[in-house]
């Protein structure tokens, strides 16, 4: 499977900005729709942004207007640029891939480590 490392995170205060990074490598699938997804203590895991190999995005209501997400196809690394932090964003940022193997295989997905925003007021 894909490997997906995330970068970016860190401690801001409400108002300010943050640039999250995911890079996937280590395997031959070829990857389809990539996306964002946060996880805040005692919270179910929810969808930020997604985006598709053409370009098509889709966002959560609550970060529509103030989260920009992108792809680099070439570099195989999709992006999350977060503008006017609230502290209600606080949690941990996972990178996530659909793909599949060339030629039609099977879709698979997979996950990041994960990287921690920390929002403060």
């Amino acid at each position: 499977q894909p490997q997906l490392v995330e970068s970016g995170g860190g401690l801001v205060q409400a108002g300010g900005s943050l640039r999250l990074s995911c890079e996937a490598s280590g395997s031959t699938y070829r990857i389809h729709d990539m996306g964002w997804y946060r996880q805040a203590p005692g919270k179910q895991r929810d969808l930020v942004a997604t985006i598709s190999r053409n370009l098509n995005t889709n966002y959560a209501d609550s970060v529509k207007g103030r989260f920009t997400i992108s792809r680099d196809n070439a570099k195989k690394t999709i992006y999350l640029q977060m503008n006017s932090l609230k502290p209600d964003d606080t949690a941990v940022y996972y990178c996530n891939a659909v793909a599949d193997i060339p030629f039609g295989g099977p879709a698979i997905t997979a996950w990041g480590q994960g990287t921690q925003v920390t929002v403060s007021s």
